[in-house]
């Protein structure tokens, strides 16, 4: 795991949770603006998922391996959801399941580098 590709995914997730929170607060839906925070994001995870498999096949393990891999597939998965989910929403408050799920990723993240560092990866 790489703490520079945590910290810049952790400021692209606040990024998008305060243009979710913003839209919601001005009855906005989402937009382009949205989407393109999320490719961001989902980039940054997406290199952050390789840099973390390649340790592994290199012989790092953490000792709670099981619950790393879930973090892992469940952080590069969750933007993805909560753009889709935001744009099938009608209302003003797509903006804030994005913001939610955005907030959720960035405390997996470092969780997920908790997990790497403290018990071994």
């Amino acid at each position: 795991m790489s703490t520079a590709l945590v910290v810049a995914a952790t400021v692209a997730a606040v990024v998008l949770a305060v243009l979710g929170g913003l839209s919601t607060a001005l009855r906005r839906r989402t937009g382009t603006a949205h989407l393109a925070a999320t490719g961001v994001l989902e980039a940054l995870l997406v290199a952050q998922a390789v840099v973390a498999v390649v340790g592994l096949a290199g012989g790092q393990r953490p000792a709670e391996l099981a619950t790393f891999l879930a973090y892992l597939g469940s952080v590069v998965l969750l933007p993805v959801a909560g753009l889709l989910w935001a744009r099938s929403e009608p209302t003003r408050w797509a903006g804030t399941v994005l913001a939610v799920a955005a907030l959720a990723v960035a405390v997996m993240l470092w969780r997920l580098l908790d997990l790497w560092v403290v018990t071994g990866g």
